[in-house]
């Protein structure tokens, strides 16, 4: 059986001879009750902060939890972000290389192209230098035959410019003739 404050207090005893003093019981009773009451009320008041601090604790292991699923969230995305951003820089650095390539193989076919235009070009002015050459010197010589004293003279500067004919005896001729030219 449990006792409350209130069954102390109400609590009678019988009458005995040479028993206890009434008052003194009845003083040290209202005093248990006293102080029982005050240690249920404790123990009440206890409880309820009991309750709270495992509600409190309930939250809080709550909220644990979400933020432990917010950093694994934050995690994956961060771990996402740089993932796609390596991506992408391998992606870019691919597009540069291949641009680069492909201004190398541009570059190089101009290069090659200038290359051939100067060769060309040289060609060329060889082509005039000796145009130049063979019309000054055609110059030269026509200027001596207008300058040239007499006809002898003149006859004979033509003789040197004249084609002369190939003659059998000629070791020109024969070497003309042994390479199928007569």
């Amino acid at each position: 059986m449990k006792v409350t404050p209130l069954d102390l207090r109400q609590t009678q005893f019988a009458a005995a001879l040479r028993g206890y003093d009434k008052n003194e019981v009845r003083a040290f009773l209202a005093e248990a009750a006293d102080d029982y009451e005050q240690a249920l009320r404790e123990v009440d008041r206890l409880k309820q902060e009991l309750l709270r601090a495992e509600e409190a604790l309930g939250e809080h292991r709550e909220r644990e939890v979400h933020l432990r699923n917010t950093l694994l969230t934050a995690q994956r995305l961060a771990d996402q972000i740089r993932e796609n951003a390596e991506q992408e820089a391998r992606m870019t650095i691919r597009e540069a290389e291949g641009r680069a390539d492909l201004l190398l193989e541009k570059a190089q076919a101009r290069l090659d192209e200038v290359e051939r235009e100067i060769h060309e070009l040289k060609l060329r002015r060889r082509d005039v230098e000796a145009t130049l050459e063979a019309s000054v010197s055609a110059l030269t010589n026509a200027l001596e035959f207008v300058r040239a004293k007499d006809q002898e003279e003149r006859e004979e500067k033509l003789l040197l410019h004249r084609p002369r004919k190939a003659e059998p005896n000629d070791p020109d001729w024969q070497a003309d003739a042994k390479a199928g030219g007569h």
